[in-house]
């Protein structure tokens, strides 16, 4: 079991005058904290949605980052893996809709030819996203008992972030690229959602990775939580979030981004094995990003809160850097 702070009923993230709320540190296994943010300049709030099927991945993001939204559609063909990334950057995060709690309210964002409309409700997501050439239709099923890892990540009470990572959410719908159409099932495919409200500091670095398959899931992160107490690691089994509150190494080859990746600690054994390698770059001097995001498969094990170890080789899914000054 972790040490850290289970919190289990409904918090705000801030006190009234904008600063952290000590009792909001923490994690929950649903989403229960408000985002009342305050102020301007230094908040973050976005939705990210990672999907993996036998075909493709597709990853949409819509963020506010105050003074300019974020939004983007990207579309990976596994097969011949040529990508389609589409992107806007919207003056002032203009248009832009967030809810303050993970899971119940819309998102909208619209720039640059993108377009993305989330719908959440107690029981489902709905997720429509066109860009030039692609569009993406989806229904996200909550299923009964399911749970997601929420984490409140403490760096000072001026900055600070709230995130949700909802792993292994089935999926179903259409994927339309070039006008043809893909259908995503079910059976053979899974969401992953990436939901951030913060307060952050100029320059962070993080490490972020993701796999699912049929009855398991790993959430692992790393670099951006170290020193803070909070981690926002965690195994799921048929659902059910196993919290895993020690820091891990995160062991990669800069040089060579799809050589073998490792991620370990007292309860976590990861291979991560990369089969491509996605690569965002922007540099405005004061502003920049450089993200590696890899797509590939996991092998090796995590353990359980009662001891067991639980096989992890076969889930699907991603592993990532990201170097911000915003």
């Amino acid at each position: 079991m972790t040490h850290e702070n289970e919190i289990t009923g409904p918090v705000d993230l801030c006190l009234p005058g904008g600063r952290l709320r000590p009792a909001a540190v923490g994690w929950s296994r649903h989403p229960v904290h408000r985002a009342n943010l305050r102020g301007w300049g230094r908040n973050k709030r976005w939705e990210y949605w990672g999907i993996v099927t036998p075909t493709h991945i597709i990853g949409l993001v819509a963020s506010s980052l105050d003074y300019a939204g974020v939004h983007g559609l990207y579309v990976l063909d596994r097969a011949t893996k040529v990508e389609i990334d589409r992107g806007a950057v919207v003056p002032f995060a203009r248009g832009t809709v967030f809810p303050p709690v993970s899971g119940a309210g819309a998102v909208r964002a619209r720039g640059g030819g993108v377009s993305i409309d989330i719908d959440q409700t107690a029981s489902e997501t709905t997720i429509r996203a066109t860009a030039p050439g692609l569009e993406v239709d989806l229904v996200v099923p909550l299923p009964a008992g399911h749970e997601s890892l929420a984490v409140v990540v403490p760096w000072s009470t001026r900055r600070f972030q709230y995130t949700v990572k909802d792993v292994g959410r089935p999926v179903r719908g259409t994927l339309r690229v070039d006008g043809v159409e893909h259908p995503v099932t079910e059976a053979d495919s899974f969401a992953v959602l990436d939901h951030g409200r913060g307060r952050w500091p100029y320059a962070i670095r993080w490490n972020w990775a993701a796999g699912s398959g049929p009855g398991r899931a790993i959430q692992l992160g790393g670099k951006w939580t170290d020193g803070t107490g909070s981690t926002e690691n965690g195994l799921f089994v048929d659902g059910r979030l196993h919290k895993i509150g020690d820091e891990l190494r995160w062991e990669y080859d800069r040089a060579d981004w799809l050589r073998p990746w490792r991620i370990s600690g007292e309860r976590v054994a990861v291979q991560f094995h990369p089969f491509h390698e996605k690569i965002a770059r922007t540099n405005f001097g004061v502003l920049a990003n450089e993200t590696h995001q890899c797509f590939g498969h996991f092998t090796g094990w995590a353990t359980a809160d009662d001891g067991e170890r639980v096989d992890l080789d076969g889930l699907v899914g991603w592993a990532e850097e990201a170097r911000n000054r915003w």
